[in-house]
């Protein structure tokens, strides 16, 4: 879990990505030798924050997105929120702006009208514009890890560890995902104009509810705001089935995903979100089991092989 760790305490809320971006190429560019195969590495220029890596002959790609949650500093000290993160007093916040290093923490000031607004408590104004997001505080046992930021580093340590068995396939790190998307177009294009791939297993992290529990296996989502397509669904549970992967179904109304973008794009590619469920969503204390962990990474090992 030390990769795990030291990507959940990167600074890269929603639309500054890079330090992430940078740690990525980085550990490719150490750990590329170590790998069964040589991706090419498409980056820079055209692909803002992303990163693709194509393996082979690829038929199916992984969708990771880099960013994190978090609060962007407005006037005064008031904060406006990257995505949704959970809001709650005491909430330690961390971040850098042209004096220096900040901890602090969140505040919710109540109005007189019957207006609430986020604030933070510190002995000065901090530039706006600033980005803070959690402090990380890392927790692990035999069972389970527990930190901010498991949605999405989880799922990008996923996409690392598939990296190095993989023979053919792509794997897409994304940006802006928890503020709305903007980048998944844009890849989806390039692999489908270059490559014809037109499948997609999205590793993200999803949340424990009265049906999907800890401990019962990495969750494959029937639905959620967006519905796959049942034929691609039905091909990814039958090959989890032979292989007696654990896992569990989810069927949900809302919550959304970078499948979301894809089937909003002009190509037609399926896609299915598969990712362990996470406790304490949003919030400084995502809590993960280790075994729905394991059996995620074997299911998207196995499925790059398959589909």
């Amino acid at each position: 879990m030390k990769l795990l760790k030291e990507m959940c305490a990167i600074h890269a809320p929603a639309g500054n990505e890079v330090a992430l971006k940078d740690f990525i190429l980085k550990y490719i560019e150490a750990n590329k030798s170590t790998w069964d195969h040589t991706p090419e590495i498409y980056e820079g220029d055209g692909f803002q924050d992303c990163i693709v890596l194509k393996f082979g002959k690829p038929t199916t790609a992984i969708f990771a997105h880099m960013d994190s949650i978090g609060f962007t500093v407005k006037y005064g000290k008031e904060l406006v929120k990257i995505g949704g993160p959970v809001l709650k007093e005491g909430i330690k916040l961390v971040g850098k702006d042209s004096q220096g290093p900040i901890e602090t923490e969140l505040i919710i000031i109540e109005h007189e009208n019957g207006s609430k607004s986020i604030e933070y408590l510190y002995h000065r104004e901090i530039d706006r514009g600033t980005e803070l997001v959690f402090k990380p505080e890392w927790r692990e046992d035999s069972d389970f890890v527990q930190c901010c930021y498991m949605d999405n580093r989880l799922g990008v340590w996923n996409a690392l560890k598939v990296a190095e068995t993989l023979k053919d396939g792509v794997i897409c790190f994304s940006c802006w995902e928890e503020h709305g998307g903007g980048s998944v177009g844009y890849l989806a294009k390039f692999i489908y104009e270059n490559w014809k791939v037109k499948q997609a297993l999205i590793s993200d992290i999803t949340w424990v509810t009265e049906g999907v529990q800890h401990g019962k296996g990495v969750a494959v989502s029937m639905r959620d705001s967006g519905i796959p397509r049942r034929s691609y669904l039905n091909r990814i549970r039958a090959i989890a089935e032979k292989h007696d992967i654990e896992h569990q179904l989810e069927v949900e109304g809302a919550g959304g995903s970078d499948g979301n973008q894809l089937q909003k794009s002009p190509y037609p590619f399926d896609w299915l979100f598969i990712g362990a469920p996470e406790d304490h969503v949003h919030s400084p204390d995502e809590k993960v089991h280790k075994s729905d962990i394991a059996s995620m990474l074997e299911l998207y090992r196995v499925l790059m092989k398959e589909l």
